[in-house]
């Protein structure tokens, strides 16, 4: 009895089952969009009049494509001059590879430069004296350094600023109290700090070497203003700025010969240095990355092979039942 029960439920839910499936699961659900869709037709079947109203639509679109392109180089053609200038060749500098770091010397060099030739006029907020330790001098040189140059502290018991000498944690003085003053003493405009000068140009320091370089009499058909300076690589091909470097224009204190390229390579290398000073740590940083990164690949592909090993490896078979 509980048998012939069992087998008429299970025939009442198999009946049910596919009542359901067939009304709901299995119902096809298309839109009229996806209708539509599937009626259209291909480029060989349309007749002659879609026919002409697509190859018209393509010519169109590529020929307004030609024109945007056409009007893009004719405003580059007629670039006025104020807007031109030549881009500097790619130097072999000593820290561009991918895990090659400053060149220390390089960089105390061109602090030399820098405190020599361009601190005259140039700021560059972005470097600490303690920067300059362990870096391209002792802590004792870059304490010594700093000592030399008096900043305007304050205020102190009574409410008045004073003078001190410098510490490592004071950061490059600018050379004027306010930008009003810098103006003032260049002409009407204040010359620009030089903390990210490296990264605000085209070329990075490609463009200090060029335009520390490349100053030379202008040529022929090119006329300057009085107290301009001509410069291929500088914005224009003119600036007030008169060159400033020169052979012999410092002596290092290590002896290296002074010639303008060297001051040139040097400054460069500072500014860089200037603008990007944990360039070191991040090489640094992304080698032992990579190195945690290889060791824990490695770990997860063994991980991988553990743990799917049984399902990638197992085999179903269908054995049919002896008749």
């Amino acid at each position: 009895h509980s048998s012939a029960v069992q087998t008429v439920m299970a025939a009442i839910g198999t009946r049910v089952t596919s009542k359901v499936a067939g009304k709901y699961l299995l119902k096809n659900f298309s839109s009229p969009v996806s209708r539509s869709v599937s009626r259209m037709s291909t480029f060989r079947t349309m007749n002659a009049s879609r026919r002409w109203a697509i190859g018209l639509l393509g010519v169109a679109g590529a020929g307004g494509a030609g024109l945007v392109l056409s009007l893009e180089r004719s405003v580059a053609a007629s670039t006025p001059d104020s807007d031109r200038f030549a881009h500097t060749p790619d130097l072999p500098w000593p820290h561009k590879g991918n895990v090659s770091a400053y060149d220390a010397k390089s960089i105390r060099r061109g602090y030399e430069v820098y405190k020599s030739v361009c601190a005259t006029c140039h700021g560059c907020f972005t470097v600490a004296y303690r920067m300059l330790r362990n870096t391209c001098m002792t802590a004792d040189e870059a304490k010594a350094e700093a000592s030399k140059i008096m900043f305007t502290d304050g205020p102190n018991d009574v409410g008045e600023m004073f003078e001190r000498p410098g510490k490592t944690s004071d950061y490059f003085r600018d050379p004027y109290p306010n930008e009003e003053a810098a103006a003032y003493a260049n002409g009407g405009k204040a010359p620009p700090d030089l903390g990210l000068m490296t990264f605000a140009r085209h070329g990075y320091e490609n463009y200090i070497f060029g335009l520390m370089t490349g100053y030379q009499d202008p040529p022929a058909g090119i006329v300057l203003e009085e107290g301009l300076h001509f410069n291929p690589y500088f914005r224009g091909g003119s600036l007030a700025m008169p060159p400033p470097l020169y052979n012999e224009v410092l002596e290092y204190a290590d002896g290296t010969p002074a010639t303008k390229s060297q001051c040139a390579k040097d400054v460069a290398c500072f500014l860089r240095f200037a603008a990007e000073p944990w360039h070191n740590d991040r090489k640094k940083m992304a080698l032992k990355v990579l190195s945690i990164l290889g060791l824990m690949t490695v770990a997860m592909i063994y991980y991988n092979r553990h743990i799917w090993t049984v399902l990638k490896n197992r085999k179903v078979m269908y054995i049919p039942k002896q008749q």
